[in-house]
């Protein structure tokens, strides 16, 4: 694996290094990786000729600088996964490097998808991711992008992106990966206690009572009582259960029995935010 803080001599490697007819994989991530990057890693082998990795935490997409501050650092363990997952070409710039010009950027016309769920939540969110991909992607130019499902909003928003500024990239998604207890792999997840880890598996539970309970009907009873199930195993608060059209995420009130939809949840244990999502049929 060959590694590049630089854009330009990691561009010039991608041009001298790229043979005719190779795909380019790119897995973005912002380090403390875990068996989900590694799996996304795996599937890039198995689908181009050459996968790229970054590992890049973005400042504009933390809309909570204490969240920012937080976010678990591990670059000499990532390092070496990398390289026994075979990963190619890592590119591990500094925020000087990926914004030369400031932190500043146009705004991304994204519509009701970054308004709701995490968006509500966490205003400003995806017009940092947007910003971020968009310097990623001009900067690799890869053929597929790959991303986890854990993330099912986000992937909506970087298809959307894709979309806006003409990129020749294919999202790829892969399944969330859980650990033995259901507990959706994150890079948050470093920063829970043994204990919390257990109680964390209350959110997954609480997605696959929905899926076992869910019937033609409304769905706020159904929410709610998913949300007491999360509570009551020491959760600090919920920032949403909801379930969504798994083509929009608007909300479905009344489901028809018929209309492929998704239960996503955020909340708060020991002020460490989690999300989780499952989709349904």
């Amino acid at each position: 694996m060959i590694l590049f803080k630089k854009t330009t001599e990691l561009q010039q490697h991608l041009i001298t290094t790229t043979k005719s007819g190779q795909l380019t994989g790119f897995v973005p991530t912002m380090g403390a990786l875990h068996e989900g990057h590694l799996s996304l890693i795996s599937r890039s082998k198995r689908e181009s000729g050459l996968t790229v990795c970054s590992i890049f935490v973005n400042p504009t997409q933390f809309n909570d600088p204490k969240d920012f501050e937080k976010y678990p650092v591990t670059i000499e363990k990532d390092i070496l996964l990398l390289e026994q997952a075979g990963c190619d070409v890592l590119f591990l710039p500094a925020v000087s490097e990926v914004y030369p010009d400031g932190l500043t950027a146009g705004h991304f016309e994204l519509g009701t998808l970054e308004t709701i769920l995490e968006g509500q939540y966490r205003p400003g969110h995806f017009q940092g991711v947007c910003q971020v991909m968009h310097r990623l992607l001009s900067i690799v130019n890869p053929d597929i992008l790959l991303m986890g499902q854990k993330d099912y909003q986000q992937c909506m928003i970087v298809q959307k992106l894709l979309t806006l500024i003409g990129s020749k990239a294919t999202l790829v998604i892969s399944p969330t990966l859980r650990e033995a207890s259901g507990l959706a792999m994150s890079s948050r997840n470093m920063r829970l206690s043994g204990p919390d880890k257990e109680k964390a598996t209350a959110i997954y539970h609480s997605l696959q009572w929905l899926k076992a309970n869910i019937h033609p009907g409304p769905t706020a009873l159904l929410t709610s009582k998913a949300r007491e199930q999360v509570m009551a195993a020491g959760f600090d608060k919920t920032d949403y259960i909801s379930i969504c059209d798994a083509a929009t995420l608007a909300t479905i009130e009344h489901w028809d029995g018929r209309a492929k939809i998704v239960a996503l949840a955020a909340a708060f244990l020991n002020n460490v935010r989690l999300i989780d999502n499952l989709p349904f049929n």
